[in-house]
């Protein structure tokens, strides 16, 4: 596949080398030409100096041929701006834009456009470490309407089946016994220290929680 990248920071120089190690073709796009130095001198992909949402630059960098793109300036505009471009103009289904601000990132998945909400994603994690039991969520479609969190099954649920804990809203993907993965049948009882992978809709995660919490472990 061929990759277009737009932002040679960190970000971008290191999805540009791991790309290209994976066999794929690589396109980087930077204002700055000195930026091209992070990619290092075995770096095999397109280095192209410019504005990464200028058509003529993207034409350039093979974005009519191109799988995806991802937009990782240090600017929050401008990579919304290129995303749109490449969905937009050029029909590219695979954008990801790189957001600092959360709300903004908000916005744009409910347009349908994936975004990686840095700071949200970074201080998300940072607090999972420092208050574990804090509730995750792990991935959030790019309409907004659903989510997978992470949740560990209260030890009043042992014995049920994995199975009965799925509702109209909520549905258990997988959970994670002993430090393996696996995907729950019709026989899975739930065991203590299984943690769940469950996809549920944003308006009823808050009802979820409530229900898996309570004492009797009804409701789902």
């Amino acid at each position: 596949m061929h990759v277009v990248i737009v932002g040679c920071g960190r970000v971008g120089s290191t999805l540009g080398r791991e790309l290209v190690a994976a066999g794929h073709t690589v396109a980087v796009v930077d204002r700055k030409s000195e930026a091209f130095s992070r990619l290092g001198e075995s770096f095999s992909g397109q280095k192209i100096a410019g504005i990464g949402f200028d058509r003529d630059i993207l034409i350039e960098a093979g974005i009519e041929k191109a799988g995806a793109l991802a937009a990782v300036t240090n600017g929050d505009n401008s990579n919304i701006l290129i995303a749109r471009v490449a969905r937009e103009e050029f029909g590219i289904d695979r954008v990801v834009a790189r957001i600092y601000d959360p709300k903004r990132a908000e916005i744009y998945e409910r347009l349908g456009i994936a975004t990686v909400a840095t700071v949200k994603w970074t201080s998300e994690r940072i607090l999972r470490r420092i208050l574990p039991d804090l509730p995750a969520v792990e991935w959030t479609d790019p309409s907004a309407k659903v989510v997978l969190v992470e949740r560990e099954l209260p030890k009043n649920l042992v014995g049920t089946r994995v199975l009965n804990l799925d509702s109209a809203t909520s549905r258990i993907v997988s959970v994670r016994r002993l430090g393996a993965a696996i995907i729950p049948g019709a026989d899975t009882l739930v065991q203590e220290g299984d943690v769940a992978y469950v996809a549920v809709e944003v308006k009823s995660l808050e009802a979820f929680d409530a229900s898996l919490m309570s004492t009797n472990g009804k409701g789902h």
